[in-house]
């Protein structure tokens, strides 16, 4: 009988520095004394992330791995912490949230037990300890120490921008990493730098759309352009927007589907949403958002000296700026020969007031309006009401990231878009 078809076990994208030593054995044989067995995927990263060069060092200072949910990337954390313990680290777990932090002290502490340790709730004095541990569950101060010489600890907290300061770790986990912002990094970089052997781990899932750290992100991209040191770095992803029906794009980024879950699980998932399916099941990570910049060499590439033949209505976008301060007007409309013009109209201060736009709106042949920008949606969107206008569309975030995405990946770099050279909009 053919066993069942398993997911991916290697990273679709990975950087791993060369070496010939690691800890990795002895890291999954602890975890496997707990009755748990580790996953091929979860020893090949056990093994670069313990691996060590010729004079006993972490060969990565700084790991980073990705993984979409529920493949069981905490158990990877689990490994590492419960081999800091057994060889005396002083560990810091951290992650975005308090529940987080507490769920990854109560797993550690159920592998503790599962390998026979037991737990200390008061110790006596002189009495020796063997495979004992006392275990502090105060929410959001949680601590396992192993008891006896040589033995390790372990603090988890939630992050915060002043978190960790002040005191030394050997071992940093940054947990739920998409939310690990630059104030946080700033506070929490410096905990391990007095370590003989200091290591931090990453791990995480792509950034959602409502993810606010940047540094899991910009540390993925910094590894797989090769610019980072002492750093390694795995993932299991889609390039692009998938259709969220692929059953091989399943299998390529979930290298616990066949074992953890099924594929009935995954097709329960599959809703209304693709960028989401993208993001949280096939581990995409968006190359463009709306912090993203088009160069000015690319924009021009697209410039065309002659108007095109138009056909059909326009289509109007108004972003109001996040800033408060401004809101800019641009039009879509197609050509004869299949593509897209596009042009920006003008940018003023929200402080002039909506007049030029609903003047526009009521002047232009206009199919569509889209209003971003929640400074500015609803009241728009009553002007257009008083003046008898089609109510506009009004975009999700998700709605507005797709579409960025689009713009790019379809229109500019297939050649689907075209302008004329708007004038400059930036007011002095």
């Amino acid at each position: 009988m053919d066993e069942p078809r398993k997911g991916r076990q290697t990273p679709t994208q990975s950087v791993v520095l060369p070496y010939t030593e690691t800890h990795g054995q002895e890291a999954i044989d602890l975890y496997n004394s707990t009755g748990r067995i580790a996953q091929e995927w979860q020893e090949i990263q056990m093994y670069d992330i313990l691996a060590v060069n010729e004079d006993g060092l972490w060969v990565h200072t700084k790991y980073g791995y990705a993984v979409p949910r529920r493949n069981g990337k905490n158990e990877i954390v689990a490994m590492r912490e419960f081999y800091g313990l057994e060889h005396g680290e002083r560990i810091l777990h951290t992650a975005h949230r308090t529940t987080t932090s507490a769920a990854a002290s109560r797993r550690l502490a159920a592998l503790l037990d599962a390998a026979g340790y037991i737990e200390v709730t008061r110790i006596k004095k002189g009495e020796t300890y063997d495979k004992h541990y006392t275990y502090s569950k105060q929410l959001g101060l949680e601590r396992i120490v192993i008891l006896g010489e040589g033995g390790g600890t372990i603090d988890f907290r939630t992050r915060s921008s002043k978190g960790g300061l002040g005191e030394g770790f050997d071992l940093l986990v940054i947990d739920e990493a998409q939310e690990y912002t630059d104030d946080q990094e700033s506070a929490l970089k410096y905990v391990v730098t007095d370590s003989r052997n200091p290591q931090t781990i990453f791990c995480g899932t792509p950034p959602t759309t409502v993810s606010s750290g940047t540094v899991f992100l910009k540390m993925r991209n910094s590894a797989l352009q090769g610019e980072t040191v002492n750093t390694g770095w795995a993932e299991w992803s889609v390039d692009t927007m998938t259709d969220t029906r692929d059953k091989e794009a399943w299998y390529e980024t979930n290298p616990s589907l066949g074992t953890i879950f099924t594929e009935r699980s995954v097709l329960d998932e599959v809703g209304s949403d693709p960028v989401d399916f993208n993001i949280q099941r096939l581990g995409l990570w968006l190359k463009y958002n709306q912090k993203s910049a088009i160069s000015k060499a690319e924009w021009e590439e697209l410039q065309i000296s002659t108007l095109p033949k138009l056909t059909g209505k326009l289509t109007v976008g108004i972003k109001y700026g996040k800033d408060g301060d401004s809101v800019a007007m641009s039009i879509a409309v197609r050509t004869i020969d299949g593509n897209i013009l596009v042009e920006a109209i003008d940018c003023r201060p929200v402080s002039a007031g909506d007049g030029w736009l609903l003047d526009f709106l009521s002047k232009a042949d206009i199919d569509t309006v889209v209003v971003d920008g929640a400074n500015g949606q609803q009241l728009l969107a009553a002007g257009m009401k008083e003046r008898k206008l089609k109510a506009p569309l009004l975009p999700t975030v998700n709605q507005i990231i797709l579409a960025n995405s689009t713009f790019v990946m379809e229109g500019m770099t297939k050649h689907r878009l075209c302008h004329m050279g708007s004038r400059p909009l930036c007011r002095s």
